[in-house]
């Protein structure tokens, strides 16, 4: 099968590009590298069965691309991630989120691609009634991020009304593992390990109490290989482990595998951060056939192990 992967040089992008070349898939990359890395497809560009395209998505040439290579399915990663920049420059956001989606199903209908496989957001939530939050739980985004995730969901829902493009969504939970970055606005597991390797302060904002729902990216890799079939077309799932750990217990986790002092500092609460968070994984099971295998501390070392041999590089 031929996969085509947006935002492939990303951190979950380029790890399923490497799960898709080793079960023997053909597989294109599009991305315009502006916060994803050939680095992490170094593996990858070795393999006869990968091709790189450097190419923004919004671009008028992803749908000439997509008749040429004619994937299959295509797996759509690409998005502007960050909240806060979505809250300072919402047009932007949407320019990425928005149109970018509706370009690459433009592009899969032209393509004739079978099925487009979404990267969502927990975001699409909003504060959440009950936890873990169900896959059928009421939405209501309260940025403009989360607006543009849940606006993608939309247009998938109507290409595949218009045009019998099938689609899986997947709710993503907090990602956590190799190759995610520690600068910016990148996963609290990335920055607390980059910190504690080099030695650094770390911040706590709030008690340490807020709770949040990791799940190991390999897992998540997984979702997106089994989502890339017939099974879940037309659903959504969360992929995540319906297990809530607390800021002060996740450093704890890392301070541990790093060899480093589990004295963090304490900042105020950041507005708008949501007290606690996991979702409920079960449809996936039921629906994909999908269950995260890797508890926290055994993805923690992995992440931290990564990290200390590939930090100098």
């Amino acid at each position: 099968m031929r996969v085509l992967v947006t935002g492939g040089a990303g951190f979950i992008g380029s790890n399923l590009v490497d799960r898709l070349l080793v079960d023997g898939h053909e597989v294109d990359v599009v991305d315009d590298l502006s916060s994803g890395s050939t680095a992490n497809l170094a593996g990858a560009a070795e393999s006869e069965h990968f091709r790189f395209h450097e190419l923004d998505v919004c671009d008028p040439a992803l749908s000439r691309l997509v008749a040429d290579r004619g994937p299959e399915v295509i797996c759509h990663l690409a998005a502007q991630v960050s909240v806060r920049k979505s809250v300072a420059d919402p047009l932007q956001d949407a320019r990425i989120n928005v149109e970018g989606t509706a370009s690459v199903l433009a592009a899969a209908q032209h393509g004739h691609t079978r099925k487009v496989v979404f990267a969502s957001s927990v975001a699409v939530y909003g504060r959440p009634v009950t936890i873990p939050v169900p896959g059928d739980a009421p939405t209501d985004p309260r940025s403009p991020y989360a607006a543009s995730k849940l606006s993608g969901e939309t247009y998938l829902a109507t290409f595949r009304a218009l045009y019998g493009i099938e689609y899986t969504t997947l709710v993503l939970s907090n990602v956590y593992g190799p190759r995610q970055s520690a600068e910016g606005e990148a996963g609290v597991v990335a920055i607390f390990t980059d910190a504690l390797l080099r030695g650094e302060p770390t911040v706590l904002y709030g008690d340490g109490t807020q709770t949040r729902d990791y799940v190991y990216v390999d897992d998540v890799i997984d979702g997106f290989v089994r989502a890339c079939g017939q099974d879940g077309d037309g659903r959504r799932f969360n992929l995540g482990t319906g297990i809530q750990t607390t800021d002060r217990r996740l450093h704890s986790l890392i301070a541990d595998a790093a060899g480093a002092q589990d004295k963090p500092g304490f900042a105020p609460p950041r507005l708008g951060d949501l007290p606690a968070m996991a979702v409920d994984p079960v449809p996936a099971h039921d629906g994909l056939g999908w269950q995260p295998r890797t508890d926290l501390p055994t993805g923690v070392k992995k992440t931290v192990v990564w990290a200390a041999t590939h930090r100098n590089r």
